[in-house]
């Protein structure tokens, strides 16, 4: 393919290494091949007037254009293959008109663009006393994840990140320019925010509400680390499940379980841990003087003040650290301001495992999972790929408590968005990582996961209940519709809004999207 006339910036065609460099994104590793992701043209607009000329020459040539900021969606859905065109937005707007912080009877606020990462993002608002919840890894940039909802540790007390947004900056698939919002088009608005990601429309900034430091003084949190045994875990997740199950615990308190294989990167979650890690625990380092990361399970616990009369449950914290290895600061369970909590969850490398991957988000809405036994049959799934050693099979589990009638996730079902499955009450991410050679093992492993945890007769969840941002499985998503929204009726809803936004299929680069109606 010949590149686009007019265009200001970079554009890149296949056979060269920048091509190459270019095109790779978080799901290269395991799709690659599988699903061609090599786009024709690769274009990284500098204006929106690019973007405009893109999108008027995949209109001419009708063929599609797959919408990338990050590139970290799990099943290659932001990216495509010939002829169609990536338009890469991750470099595009990030100048300083890109980005502005107001205030408005007394209440917070930032317009950004979507060219930030999740770390620059945080760093940004932390400067200013700010905060909002998102996700934990850097690398994500907020352009995607605005519209997958922006799942994070502060889920139970302050909902998700797409639940803060009050408009939305796109050119539409006429090369129009637009300002979305609830008052405008809620159809539209809706949609973008949870609906099909990337296939309605080009965002390019957006206008989200955000909390300041000042409004929520006292507020405290805990990350622990634990050397990996299932008796730990098995304690830990009980702690988890026996929040979950009460749907009358306080809205104050988020607690997410994480489990990680050895060899994880644990500095990219404490930098300064390898000198604690050489004092108590010198057996670990060879003789080149390089750490064997072991085994680990790694605890992220918050509590925040919303009313004056607000009290903190010091005995929630105490019973989450017994038997801790390691807490991150001066204090087990340091008082804080939120935007430097925010920073702390904060996972500060691209990826978990430089290996491709197996991956699973499940939830449920299940509140008799310590009944069913549901914390002894994860405990034990965990350990059947963690415990062998040298099976060449890396694990990164994540467990987090969501539900409860008094979740701002919960409760904020209804308010304009699209997001599903607002009545979650855990979700689970077991992510298997493996070689070209232990792909099988990997396979197998999670099958027995879906058999087991999933279904009527599941030990989980009765039904599949899954989340774009955690996609698995079948890569074309009209075709399994049904786990990753309610119901029927809202999937039209999003079919005949599909209709309207993408007319001419720019918006269509592969199969994971909801089907344009007829």
């Amino acid at each position: 393919m010949t590149t686009i006339a007019g265009i200001s910036g970079n554009q890149y065609v296949p056979g060269t290494k920048v091509y190459n460099d270019v095109k790779y994104q978080y799901a290269t590793s395991t799709y690659g091949k599988e699903r061609d992701l090599n786009p024709a043209l690769i274009v990284q607009p500098k204006t929106k007037d690019d973007i405009v000329l893109t999108l008027k020459y995949a209109k001419e040539k009708k063929i599609a254009v797959a919408i990338k900021t990050g590139g970290h969606q799990y099943s290659g859905a932001s990216s495509t293959s010939a002829p169609n065109i990536q338009l890469d937005l991750e470099t595009s707007f990030r100048g300083t008109d890109d980005r502005a912080i107001f205030e408005k009877d007394g209440k917070a606020y930032a317009r950004t663009s979507v060219s930030w990462s999740l770390g620059e993002f945080n760093a940004w608002l932390t400067e200013h006393k700010l905060f909002v919840p998102h996700g934990q890894c850097t690398e994500v940039h907020v352009g995607g994840h605005v519209q997958t909802g922006g799942y994070g540790q502060l889920a139970r007390s302050f909902g998700l990140f797409g639940d803060h947004v009050l408009s939305l900056e796109i050119v539409d698939t006429d090369g129009n320019f637009k300002e979305v919002t609830k008052a405008t088009d809620p159809d539209l608005f809706w949609a973008f925010l949870g609906g099909s990601p990337g296939n309605l429309g080009v965002i390019t900034h957006f206008t989200i509400q955000v909390h300041r430091d000042q409004d929520y003084n006292g507020s405290r949190g805990m990350k622990a680390l634990y050397f990996y045994d299932t008796k730990t875990l098995k304690r830990l997740i009980d702690i988890l499940v026996e929040m979950s199950d009460n749907d009358d615990f306080p809205r104050n308190y988020d607690l997410c379980v994480s489990v990680l294989s050895s060899a994880f990167p644990l500095l990219d979650l404490w930098p300064d841990l390898d000198e604690w890690m050489a004092r108590a625990h010198p057996e670990l380092y060879g003789k080149d003087g390089l750490i064997a990361w072991p085994r680990t399970i790694i605890v992220y616990a918050q509590w925040v003040p919303f009313e004056p009369g607000d009290v903190c449950d010091f005995s929630w914290f105490d019973r989450i650290k017994e038997g801790s290895d390691w807490i991150l600061g001066d204090n087990d369970v340091e008082e804080k301001p939120m935007s430097q909590l925010t920073g702390d969850w904060i996972f500060r490398n691209v990826r978990e495992f430089e290996h491709p991957y197996v991956k699973r988000t499940y939830t449920t809405n299940s509140r008799t999972l310590a009944k069913d036994g549901w914390a002894d049959w994860v405990v034990n799934r965990i350990d059947t790929i963690v415990r062998p050693e040298h099976n060449r099979c890396w694990l990164s589990a994540q467990l987090q408590c969501f539900g409860g009638k008094n979740s701002m996730f919960t409760r904020n079902a209804g308010n304009g968005t699209a997001y599903s499955w607002r009545d979650t009450s855990i979700g689970c991410t077991m992510d298997c990582f493996h070689t070209e050679d232990t792909k099988t093992r990997a396979e197998d492993w999670q099958k027995v996961n879906d058999q087991e945890s999933i279904g009527p007769n599941g030990i989980f969840s009765k039904e599949d209940r899954r989340v774009l941002w955690g996609s698995y499985g079948d890569w074309n998503l009209d075709a399994v519709w049904n786990t990753y929204f309610e119901d029927r009726e809202k999937y039209e809803k999003l079919q005949q809004i599909r209709k309207r936004a993408d007319p001419y299929g720019i918006f269509t680069p592969n199969p994971f999207c909801v089907k344009r109606a007829d």
